[in-house]
């Protein structure tokens, strides 16, 4: 190499951004803008349909045309295509089709209407037993089933009717002592077996295990587990009815005839029609009234495969058939199961309904009668606890007739109440049942009956308490709102059972924080304290409380009026059990961050957020998951970044650091704290204009100090390399100059801990990519950063080379390489007389040396030294056969020197014929991009002082692959 002092060029940025600014053109506006939606103008003389018809049409125009769906009609030919092409997803189209089409028919039932499905949990849940239960199992015999396949359809259909014309019982098992789970387990296995039954052609099977389930409806010896015991029974008898109706439905779809959506018997074949009326013949075959009844119920809507008005006939006649059921519970139960077949089938047929309703009316008296009353003595359930078990069938009874329903007819039930002496029971379910509304307009009319109502049996509160959850829904008149309060809470705060207290005061916790001030939600809280401290009596209804807590603070985001309502915080109090506390202190922590949009220094909400931010921290040990710790993180995080002192930058630092002592075990909030006090010095330096006075320069040089400090105790490794970066470019900012090679010192001296591999989001990653992308953006910094005078010139440089020399780099990758390639790049822009940029009042090294000799020496030693170590490795690439990887090396390397190097030292262009050898030699090289690159050299000949790389594209040929 000849004895040329530089091994860089020398680089006018200026000039350099000029060329590649992009040209300006200008631009009539008029009225284009890209954002404008386009309008697409149709004009066309034919209309092309499917069927390859033309039809004239005259030409349209229209901002919402689709030229492509037009085309198409509308309908998508994939769609089209894959149904065409598969049978299966032809039927499912087709079921699909029918579906919808029910739906259409049945649209007076919305959304707003309330399935029953969502009912089941809470039934299941509530009403339990630890009493034993016993079940009578169907023992099928093999009698039924069915014959080889090669029996012609007609024999089988002949021997299916001599099967059913032959019914019997057959035999039964019953299994006595079963606790409430054994029983629960057997109901399904008993779901289980009439699937297996049915699609075994087992028909007559299927029809028995039905029969046999109904009849466990009419057994009450455990009557406080027969509302659990309905739910289990008709998901039997929904199951079968389903299967009942596809598999006539199934009839009528022939090899010639499809079924439409909206079918009507004329369109029901005859073979479908017989069967459908064998179903039921056989039904009405069956000697008990309450099998027969549930059985009936449960193909109800087999009967449009016969009739038109076969529904409209048929409701009347099993509301009819209740009035034979002696027992009020198993009658009010089996009117749940006709409004809910009734809903489903024909819910326009409101008469049919309303009268099953009022016949339950006339037999309302019999829940207190003489014989309930006997009934109720021998298995010693009291009346309290037996009316309850009314609520869920009374409840879907009154849903289902006042769905949609005038408000007449509110009124109507009120006054049907007051003739029976306003019965708790029945008024409950008729709150529980009608509009928000309608409730909340008459709340005092309510309030009125309540009073009146006889405590025996269905307790006042409960009525309260279905009073306040229509109030929670919908506003009473505003001038009644505190009245309602005070007779409601007069009754509530009466209450001598902690539980029966707490289920009210939840509900109506609500209205008062809807409705009124802190004042009267302070009253609340106090009251709720009051009743709930004594034995410990809140360790019972933590739910309760932390509903109470969460509708709190869903009304009160201003913190600052909600920490000022005195009980509060004591009401926190009472929260004693670590996991429900940790809980409740996320639900407020997650109000705070997402309706805290104002920076706070309130000293009350930062003590009192403080209080439950270190909760949440505290309750995080070696078992919490890594999820629940990022989730509180993120939370505490949120705080801390919504804490601001203003002006008062010693005041902010102070809260960090206490901040820091109080959320050390969780990393992520340690990392934002950094962060924070990084922003702090960086806001403090704004606020100078970055001439800094003693107390100032003294203050953020405590910033520097802190994030110094905290960084160490982090675990994850870039975390801290990243840290000690962005700390140092901080401190460089500020003219921390020493604080800032100390960090530059740190993030140089971690390198050598990188591992091979690291952890991300639960896989392991190879680190190499990772280090390679910190590496980058140090030398982005490192080009800056002053050489300080008692270390020498580029010393920081110097030792970061030492250390990634020494890092152990995986024998496959060139990572190592890549980054030698990249310290060219930065020794390439420290050799220039300009930087390509500063930071202000901080002189770099081009200020410092200003162009000195034995700076550009040092300079060029160490790109000789660089280089070295890259020929080096292409070499030994060349002896591991690796020859793809030398090429791609070779011309990243071929491309760093046409970028930054001087081309007019002979050895560094002699170099660079070479690399554009070497690049070449064995065949690897995209013939496209080495076109590219020659192109690009000379067009750069043809700029001025440029001539030289005119020579060099001469001695750069294209090799072509043989």
């Amino acid at each position: 190499m000849c004895p040329q002092p530089r091994h860089s060029r020398n680089r006018n940025y200026k000039a350099e951004f000029a060329t590649c600014r992009l040209e300006t053109v200008p631009l009539e506006f008029g009225d284009y803008h890209p954002l404008k939606p386009i309008t697409v103008t149709e004009s066309k003389t034919k209309k092309v349909s499917r069927k390859g018809s033309t039809s004239s049409t005259s030409s349209s125009s229209s901002s919402v045309v689709d030229p492509l769906s037009s085309v198409l009609d509308g309908t998508d030919p994939l769609s089209v295509f894959a149904a065409s092409a598969d049978p299966a997803a032809t039927a499912a189209v087709k079921d699909s089709s029918r579906k919808k089409g029910d739906r259409d028919q049945n649209s007076i039932v919305g959304l707003d209407f309330e399935p029953w499905t969502s009912k089941r949990g809470e039934i299941l849940a509530r009403y339990t037993t630890t009493e034993k239960l016993s079940i009578n199992l169907f023992m099928g015999s093999e009698k039924g089933r069915a014959g080889p396949a090669a029996f012609a359809v007609s024999e089988k259909v002949r021997t299916r009717l001599e099967e059913l014309d032959d019914f019997e019982e057959g035999s039964q098992k019953e299994l006595l002592n079963l606790t409430q789970q054994d029983y629960v387990n057997r109901i399904e296995e008993l779901n289980q077996s009439l699937k297996d039954a049915w699609a075994s052609d087992q028909k007559v099977k299927a029809l028995k295990i039905v029969i046999q389930c109904s009849k466990l409806l009419s057994d009450i010896s455990v009557i406080q587990f027969y509302p659990s015991k309905f739910v289990l029974i008709t998901d039997i008898l929904d199951t079968f009815g389903n299967l009942v109706y596809e598999r006539i439905f199934s009839m009528c779809v022939g090899d010639r005839s499809v079924l439409p959506d909206k079918f009507s018997p004329e369109n029901v074949n005859d073979t479908a029609r017989e069967t459908c009326l064998n179903w039921f013949f056989k039904i009405a075959s069956i000697r008990e009234l309450i099998p027969r009844f549930y059985v009936e119920a449960s193909i109800l809507k087999c009967n449009k495969f016969l009739s038109k008005m076969g529904v409209s006939e048929c409701l009347p006649r099993l509301t009819c058939m209740i009035r034979g059921i002696g027992d009020p519970l198993v009658s009010v139960y089996a009117r749940a199961y006709l409004c809910r077949v009734g809903m489903e089938v024909a819910p326009h047929l409101k008469e049919s309904l309303n009268k099953n309703f009022f016949d339950f009316l006339l037999t309302f008296k019999q829940i207190h009668g003489d014989t309930v009353q006997n009934h109720l003595a021998v298995q010693g359930v009291e009346l309290s606890s037996y009316l309850p078990l009314y609520s869920p069938a009374m409840d879907w009874i009154f849903q289902c007739i006042s769905y949609h329903a005038p408000e007449n007819l509110l009124t109507e039930m009120m006054e049907r109440c007051k003739k029976l002496g306003n019965n708790a029971l029945l008024l409950n379910s008729v709150m529980s049942a009608f509009r928000a509304e309608f409730i909340a307009t008459r709340s005092l009319d309510f309030i009125g009956m309540i009073k009146e109502c006889s405590e025996a049996g269905f307790p006042k509160h409960l009525l309260f308490r279905s009073l306040g959850l229509n109030l929670a829904l919908a506003d009473p008149p505003e001038g009644d709102r505190l009245q309602i309060l005070n007779e409601a809470w007069k009754v509530i705060t009466k209450l001598k059972n902690p539980q029966d207290y707490i289920d009210c005061a939840e509900v109506w916790a609500e209205y008062t924080c809807r409705h009124f001030t802190k004042r009267e939600v302070n009253t609340v809280l106090a009251d709720i304290i009051k009743h709930m401290t004594p034995d410990r009596a809140f360790e019972d209804s933590y739910p309760q409380l932390q509903s109470i807590i969460k509708k709190v603070i869903a009304h009160f985001h201003d913190f600052s009026v909600l920490f000022s309502v005195e009980k509060f915080l004591p009401f926190l109090d009472m929260f004693q059990k670590e996991s429900v506390r940790v809980e409740v202190c996320k639900c407020i922590m997650e109000v705070f961050v997402k309706h805290q949009h104002e920076p706070t220094k309130d000293p009350v909400i930062l003590n009192a957020l403080l209080h439950v931010c270190k909760t949440m921290h505290d309750s995080v040990n070696a078992l919490t998951l890594e999820d629940e710790k990022r989730a509180l993180a993120c939370l505490i995080s949120g705080f801390v970044k919504m804490v601001s002192f203003g002006r008062d930058f010693e005041q902010q630092l102070s809260f960090y650091v206490e901040a820091r002592s109080m959320f050390c075990n969780l990393e992520p909030v340690l990392v934002q704290l950094i962060h924070s006090v990084s922003r702090l010095a960086m806001e403090t330096r704004k606020v100078m204009k970055g001439n800094h006075s003693r107390k100032t320069a003294a203050f953020v040089r405590a910033c520097v100090a802190y994030c110094f400090i905290t960084i160490p105790s982090l675990v994850g490794i870039f975390t801290r390399l990243n840290l000690y970066l962005l700390a140092g470019q901080v401190a460089l900012a500020n003219q921390c100059l020493s604080q800032a090679d100390a960090f530059f010192k740190a993030a140089i001296s971690l390198i050598p801990e990188v591992p091979k591999t690291i952890n991300i989001d639960g896989k392991m990653r190879p680190s190499e990519p990772f280090l390679l992308e910190f590496l980058c953006n140090f030398f982005s910094t490192l080009l800056i950063v002053p050489d300080h005078p008692e270390h020498g010139v580029l010393f920081l440089v110097r030792e970061l080379l030492n250390v990634i020399q020494d890092y152990t780099w995986e024998d496959t990758s060139d990572d190592r390489i890549r980054i030698y390639t990249y310290v060219l790049h930065l020794l390439s822009a420290m050799s220039q007389e300009t930087y390509l940029y500063h930071v202000d009042k901080v002189d770099s090294n081009d200020s410092l040396y200003g162009g000195d000799s034995k700076f550009l020496a040092e300079n060029n030693k160490l790109c000789e030294t660089v280089m070295a170590q890259i020929l080096e490795h292409l070499r030994a690439l060349a002896k591991d056969e690796a020859l793809k990887r030398q090429s791609l090396l070779g011309l990243s390397f071929f491309n760093s020197i046409l970028a930054h190097g001087d081309l007019r030292n002979n050895r560094l262009n002699q170099l660079s014929v070479n690399l554009w050898h070497l690049a070449q030699r064995h065949g690897y090289a995209d013939t496209r991009t080495m076109v590219k690159t020659l192109e690009y050299i000379k067009k750069r000949g043809e700029q001025p002082d440029m001539t030289h790389l005119t020579e060099l594209a001469l001695r750069l040929p294209l090799q072509t692959r043989t």
